[in-house]
């Protein structure tokens, strides 16, 4: 097969990619050969399809249906070759709360040269289960909230690994209990050192196209560090953009787990794509995966990828977090 028209499509949409770099030697001289990486819809589409199915039922923590969910995320991670966190024996960061036995699952990609500072990429896995009476559909399946921030977890470890460019470490974090007050984050932030973490990438919400238009996603608590600034001018001369949260009056940025991280001073920042104001399905059984649209959540995983590139490999470091809440 003629490999120039493969190389040629893949310049077209070489924002979303990452070239990984090989020297050899051919007839005595270094020849360099380009890998591409990429995201791939199908890939995005089974996680999507998988996390919030009516097996998974619900994923309320200490059910059945989030022991399904944990096990799924950590074959993902040991798949991808992800190590453990700290003295963990496992992904499994294990606690209990109010009776419940809980699991944040954590998975590290080491750093090159930076190896002892760190970035967390997160999302909760957890969900609002199964109501416990009525007609109908019963399973809160939570596609949007929040297994498309979980797809955007398991697919950029994948992302990174392969490409090999993580000057720092990178925390993939699947925090648990969100939905219960930010339970997971908040035992997760008891334990470690803030100093050691650089930036925080929150994914939540992420499979509906927002209001600011196509390929555009929105940041919360954008004027609190320089880490949407970031973003922003990596995403230059691209055709996704990314904008500060428009809804305000909603205080977004305490709701979800980057706000655990942000409180002690790390800049940890939530994406979204949703309209959360208008949208129908927000805490709904009929949150299911066929009402998001794949392409969205594909492009914004690649857009978070390309944004946060020069933060991961060590070129970019936010400024810390400013809380008044």
């Amino acid at each position: 097969m003629n490999k120039k028209p493969i190389f040629l499509l893949a310049l077209i949409f070489s924002f979303i990619s990452c070239k990984q770099t090989k020297n050899i030697k051919r007839n005595n001289t270094k020849v360099t050969q380009k890998k591409n990486i990429s995201i791939d819809s199908s890939l995005v589409r089974k996680h999507l399809y998988t996390l919030s199915s009516d097996e998974m039922e619900g994923r309320k923590p200490g059910t059945e249906g989030m022991e399904k969910t944990t096990v799924y995320i950590e074959n993902e991670y040991k798949k991808i070759g992800l190590k453990t966190f700290g003295d963990l024996k496992s992904y499994r960061q294990n606690f209990t709360h109010k009776g419940i036995k809980m699991s944040n699952i954590i998975g590290v990609l080491e750093g090159k040269t930076k190896k002892n500072e760190f970035v967390i990429v997160s999302a909760h896995h957890d969900h609002l289960g199964v109501k416990k009476s009525g007609d109908g559909d019963r399973i809160f399946n939570g596609a949007n909230d929040d297994a498309s921030g979980v797809v955007g977890v398991l697919t950029l470890a994948e992302y990174f690994a392969k490409s090999g460019t993580n000057e720092r470490s990178i925390l993939f974090v699947c925090f648990t209990a969100e939905e219960m007050g930010l339970i997971g984050s908040t035992y997760f932030g008891k334990g470690i050192d803030p100093t050691k973490f650089v930036a925080g990438i929150n994914l939540e919400l992420i499979g509906k196209e927002p209001k600011t238009g196509p390929k555009t996603a929105w940041l919360t608590g954008f004027d609190r560090s320089n880490f949407g600034k970031i973003i922003q001018k990596n995403l230059e001369g691209t055709d996704y953009k990314l904008f500060p949260d428009p809804y305000l009056k909603f205080n977004l940025f305490f709701r979800s787990d980057n706000a655990s991280l942000a409180r002690l001073g790390v800049p940890s920042h939530t994406f979204s794509t949703t309209p959360i104001d208008i949208d129908p399905d927000y805490h709904k059984v009929s949150d299911e995966a066929e009402t998001l649209n794949v392409g969205v959540l594909t492009e914004t995983v690649k857009a978070v990828a390309k944004g946060t590139e020069s933060i991961i490999n060590g070129k970019d470091t936010p400024t810390r977090v400013v809380i008044k809440e």
